[in-house]
């Protein structure tokens, strides 16, 4: 009451706020207002405010005006879900702590962020991956080592730098401690391509793809060739026609007439991937993720250092996990055909 008469003293003198605020430090010292509270005072006073005391806070609502301010919350938020506490309470004339309790309480909602997903299904898109799915799990049951036998591969980019998660980046810290900072960091422009194909039993064939060239259909299709002749080598089982599976996504380059040419000549089943599907994909949900996340927030000199890494921490994966992500799709096929073709959590 004292530092807020002084403030007003100062204003009716004719002193500028920061004249005040430079007189009020002088005389009040540590024990001085904050800036911000100078400021809010100062404003009040010539505004034309008078009083040195508190504005009357609004007691806890009747019975009556607490259901009218339950039912009014309710239709702004069914109205616009992304409305903010505090502009509803300046809308309804009440505090910030009435409206919070009233969502939470009374309407028992939780904000939460929206979900990133990769791509806006349209109603066929959900059908062929609700089709799909059910395809996967029929065959699962009919042949108990249907998934043993699935080849899986695909390409993804590794990147000289790429930052940490926000998760990656939490540290233990006191309650006195001061709140650790981070740096924004992006993508680094210089990476390089990565194509892997593995099963349950583990890792076939990993290979980088040479600076400047591009995964067009030719080059894939070099990369089919290479791939049946590691077969061959490594898995002697599948050299029998038709008793491997392949399992790659849609991409232009590897529906060319050439690639289907050679699979079809070669007698190689070929599993027919949705569109639009990574989370029904072992290399999206399983072995990119956990490769990329091994490698955030380290900063590599040059691509060769970027590739031994990659060979480093695939390597280091067990074959246990990477048999447990071959037999997971029958899992997250039928959490796909419960969300009726859309993405799941």
């Amino acid at each position: 009451m004292e530092q807020r008469a002084n403030i007003k003293f100062c204003f009716k003198l004719g002193k500028t706020f920061t004249e005040t605020f430079e007189l009020m430090k002088k005389v009040h010292g540590d024990d001085c207002l904050s800036r911000t509270r100078v400021f809010e005072w100062y404003k009040r006073f010539q505004d034309g405010r008078d009083a040195l005391e508190n504005d009357p806070k609004p007691g806890r609502p009747k019975k009556k005006n607490r259901d009218e301010l339950v039912k009014k919350v309710r239709e702004m938020i069914a109205y616009d879900a992304n409305l903010t506490v505090r502009w509803m309470a300046e809308e309804l004339n009440t505090t910030k702590d009435m409206i919070h309790e009233i969502l939470t309480k009374d309407l028992d909602k939780r904000k939460v962020c929206a979900r990133f997903v990769p791509h806006a299904l349209n109603e066929d898109q959900g059908i062929a991956r609700v089709e799909h799915c059910k395809d996967i799990i029929k065959t699962a049951r009919r042949n108990p080592s249907f998934l043993e036998l699935i080849v899986t591969g695909d390409e993804t980019w590794c990147f000289k730098y790429d930052p940490q998660t926000k998760r990656q980046s939490a540290t233990w810290k006191s309650p006195g401690s001061p709140k650790s900072k981070k740096l924004r960091f992006q993508k680094s422009r210089e990476k390089t391509m990565l194509i892997c194909f593995y099963d349950s039993k583990g890792i076939i064939l990993r290979e980088f793809v040479p600076q400047g060239e591009n995964v067009n259909g030719e080059y894939y299709l070099g990369v089919m060739e290479r791939l049946w002749k590691r077969i061959v080598r490594v898995r002697p089982e599948y050299r029998t026609p038709g008793s491997w599976f392949l399992l790659h996504d849609n991409a232009p380059s590897h529906r060319t007439v050439a690639v289907r040419e050679f699979l079809a000549q070669k007698q190689v089943c070929v599993l027919q991937h949705p569109p639009y599907s990574p989370d029904l994909s072992p290399c999206d949900y399983f072995l990119f993720p956990k490769l990329k996340l091994a490698m955030k927030g380290t900063f590599y000199d040059s691509v060769t250092q970027v590739q031994g890494a990659v060979t480093r921490v695939i390597a280091a994966i067990s074959q246990n996990d990477i048999k447990k992500s071959m037999l997971a799709l029958v899992e997250r096929s039928q959490r796909c055909i419960d969300a009726e073709g859309m993405y799941f959590e």
